[in-house]
């Protein structure tokens, strides 16, 4: 069994750090939101820069020491808010040049065995980032067995979704299911074994269930929204996404909102999308952490950085985008 000792000491990575102050050029730019602090690497980077100011955001209490040291440092320069990022629209600032997500666990997150968002762990089921409403240990026990198969089917891209979900029913029927390792035995004596696949068989239905629990869609929905409103014209907005459903959700919102948005077909006339686009010309170009930077930190392997300018035209809520990824928000808001 590994030593299964929590810290908040392990070294954090600031996923693509060069590609991020390369894009929002810190040495022009003046107003930045910083809405995944985590353990604050783009924040202290940013704040280098002898003219800038950082707003930053996270929902997770285990990052407020970090945070409290670069407040002391920089008191006139560093302000940090306790709040989920769907929760920007409640911050005082406005005309913001910069705005970035970091959709990633941070290593304090994960390297935490206490929190339980890892398999490696034989600790009790949390999986919380902070301000939750519930827990793994909830859902586990609590979502009927059609609620659970959807959980772990739709938002893991689990094949073996409704297989896990029977035997957790049927498992938790005789005892509540409590730690990580006895959920990690049900999924893999639910999966079949192919030894060709490089992944853990219970990586899929642990993203799903962290996803479900901390409503991650709901909150980066929510979220680009509300930091939009807040960028002033030719602010950029950056995201890093970790897998298919976030990176699928930012290009739909970044090129349906831009003002090349392609027509639904070539045969119809162009709806006027330059006077109500958000964004400028979106160039869909999405960018990858370097060989460099993966042998460096294994986990960055799995990043997509893409960006967005803000146009002139005044704020329009992006009705669509809802509607787009409705089944997400309807199945995040599930009762437990």
């Amino acid at each position: 069994m590994n030593n299964q000792t929590s810290s908040l000491e392990f070294s954090h990575f600031p996923v693509m750090l060069n590609e991020v102050l390369k894009i929002s050029s810190p040495s022009t730019s003046k107003t930045f939101i910083d809405c995944t602090f985590g353990g604050g690497g783009y924040s202290k980077e940013i704040l280098k820069f002898l003219k800038t100011k950082v707003l930053a955001l996270d929902r997770d209490k285990k990052v407020l020491i970090e945070a409290k040291k670069i407040e002391k440092k920089f008191p006139s320069r560093f302000k940090f808010h306790q709040l989920k990022f769907s929760q920007l629209e409640t911050v005082s600032i406005d005309n913001v040049d910069v705005a970035i997500f970091d959709l990633g666990l941070s290593s304090i997150q994960l390297d935490d065995f206490d929190r339980g968002f890892s398999f490696k762990s034989s600790k009790k089921l949390n999986m919380t980032m902070g301000l939750n409403e519930i827990s793994a240990l909830e859902a586990i026990n609590n979502l009927n067995e059609i609620n659970l198969k959807h959980v772990i089917k739709i938002l893991g891209d689990e094949r073996d979704a409704s297989k896990i979900a029977k035997n957790i029913v049927k498992h938790r029927n005789t005892k509540k299911i409590e730690n990580t390792n006895e959920l990690v035995e049900i999924i893999e004596k639910s999966k079949k074994k192919n030894f060709a696949n490089k992944i853990n068989p219970c990586t899929k239905t642990f993203q799903a269930l962290r996803i479900f629990v901390n409503k991650e869609i709901t909150e980066l929905i929510n979220g680009i929204i509300n930091a939009t409103k807040k960028l002033k014209p030719g602010g950029k907005i950056l995201v890093i996404s970790f897998h298919s459903i976030e990176d699928r959700i930012v290009k739909y919102f970044f090129s349906n909102y831009s003002k090349n948005k392609s027509r639904s077909s070539r045969y119809l006339p162009e709806t006027k999308v330059v006077d109500t686009a958000l964004f400028e010309q979106y160039k869909n170009k999405v960018l990858r952490p370097s060989n460099e930077e993966i042998s460096q930190n294994n986990r960055s392997r799995s990043a997509k950085l893409r960006f967005a300018i803000r146009s002139k035209n005044n704020f329009k809520y992006p009705v669509d985008l809802i509607k787009k990824f409705k089944n997400y928000l309807d199945l995040e808001s599930i009762n437990v």
